[in-house]
């Protein structure tokens, strides 16, 4: 027993005496035992490449190539609805158009009806005034054949009491050529 603490003792005594000089202190700056951390190092650094490599790397390679095709799958679906946007695009228009001239070629076919209708409204108008300016013309010239006659005989009843007044016989033959002589002008 008393070796051992002999030993436990030399060893304290080597530890302070080696702490007073510098010598132990931080063990990765001890030149002793750089062959075995030299060897872990390797070794930690062989398994973290096995495990990167074998493991996390493909997972991230995986990962990407998916990322990949769903940006490449994305973008052949946006350029296809791009497409297709534009081919409805100019279908709309194309309807559109469609719709227009449809509507230019029905307003086309209303005016005409409406300037046939017109026509004949105005046609069966012209009639009617043509019927009402004969009739009017006809009661007018009746009215100007009575007044003529009426004229006549108030002339001939006029100048028969005129000259009747003058102490006259009239001749109704002669007063009657002599109003018509002055009636034609």
């Amino acid at each position: 027993m008393a070796t051992e603490t002999h030993d436990a003792g030399q060893a304290a005594a080597d530890m302070a005496h080696g702490a007073a000089q510098g010598g132990v202190g931080m063990p990765q700056l001890d030149f002793s035992t750089f062959p075995n951390q030299v060897f872990w190092l390797a070794v930690t650094l062989v398994v973290i490449y096995l495990v990167l490599s074998r493991v996390a790397l493909p997972r991230i390679g995986g990962i990407l190539a998916e990322r990949t095709g769903t940006i490449t799958n994305d973008l052949a679906a946006a350029e296809d609805l791009k497409a297709k946007a534009v081919e409805a695009e100019e279908a709309y228009n194309q309807a559109l158009a469609d719709a227009r001239s449809e509507a230019q070629r029905i307003a086309a076919e209303a005016r005409a009806e409406i300037q046939a209708d017109l026509d004949d409204a105005i046609a069966k108008a012209d009639a009617e005034i043509a019927a009402k300016t004969a009739e009017s013309e006809k009661a007018i010239a009746e009215i100007r054949a009575g007044a003529l006659e009426s004229i006549q005989t108030v002339a001939k009843d006029t100048t028969a009491e005129i000259v009747g007044a003058l102490g006259f016989q009239a001749d109704d033959a002669a007063v009657a050529g002599a109003i018509a002589d002055r009636m034609k002008g």
